[in-house]
């Protein structure tokens, strides 16, 4: 624990809020923002011990308390971990938030990238969103129920989308093991075990994949893809995180040569 920079960091954040905005009477006050007292009373916590706290002597504060602190000053998620790190040295755990969908900046992003298919997936890898290159190269998503524009359910449980893989095995392996590991940073434990137990009933091969417990990092490859009318179409790829939305993760396939590039402007004319 820092005391010191965490009671300047509560400091700086109880400043820039305006009384008013709470409920309290601004009046004539010696600093700007709320006081001591009231930054307590909206954690219910004892005001000495706040004060202490922004002095650098109280003592360590319970992640509940530190809560309860964070949500009376109105602290962004950012905000929240940076205080987290100064009272304890870690980030506050992670708990998931199935994402409802991506901006309209993020789409942007993704159709700028005219002939490279890309896609927003969430930590339990389903496709939020898509660009026309991934409709045409990989599946027109729009087509799909919500709940089937998930990368496991298509490569398990999809004919079309499994024989278009030139090395199926190796691909679905590769899948199991890198959403095993951003499940689990993403804290989406409990969606994790439902996907899962669906897909080891309806996958023989997602259940042995699955018991071997195997974890990888979604970072960069290739794949090679059959496609009906182009033929094979080999692809690099790259996973980014999205910055500020850990729930979220892009991927970018690039054609390897120019031929492939070709077959892709193909299909997009």
């Amino acid at each position: 624990m820092a005391p010191h920079l965490l009671g300047t960091y509560l400091k700086d954040c109880r400043a820039r809020l305006d009384p008013a905005s709470f409920g309290f009477t601004p009046g004539r006050r010696r600093t700007p923002g709320l006081r001591r007292e009231e930054v307590a009373q909206r954690a219910n916590i004892s005001a000495t011990w706040y004060t202490w706290l922004e002095q650098g002597r109280g003592g360590a504060p319970s992640a509940q308390v530190l809560d309860r602190i964070a949500q009376s000053l109105l602290m962004t998620a950012p905000e929240r971990e940076h205080l987290y790190m100064l009272a304890f040295g870690h980030p506050p755990e992670v708990v998931y938030h199935a994402p409802e969908g991506v901006t309209p900046r993020l789409q942007r992003l993704l159709d700028t990238l005219a002939f490279s298919p890309a896609l927003i997936k969430t930590a339990t890898w389903d496709v939020l969103a898509w660009n026309r290159a991934a409709a045409v190269v990989f599946t027109d998503y729009s087509l799909l129920p919500a709940k089937e524009r998930n990368i496991l359910r298509l490569m398990f449980c999809h004919s079309e989308a499994r024989a278009r893989q030139d090395d199926w095995q190796g691909m679905a392996r590769f899948i199991v093991a890198a959403f095993r590991a951003d499940a689990i940073r993403a804290g989406a434990a409990s969606e994790v075990g439902q996907l899962a137990d669906e897909l080891c009933e309806r996958s023989p091969e997602f259940a042995a994949f699955w018991g071997d417990n195997d974890v990888r990092v979604h970072g960069e490859g290739t794949k090679r893809l059959h496609h009906a009318t182009q033929g094979i179409i080999e692809l690099e790829y790259s996973g980014f995180a999205v910055d500020g939305r850990p729930d979220l993760g892009m991927i970018v396939y690039n054609p390897v040569g120019p031929a492939d590039a070709q077959r892709i402007r193909a299909l997009l004319d």
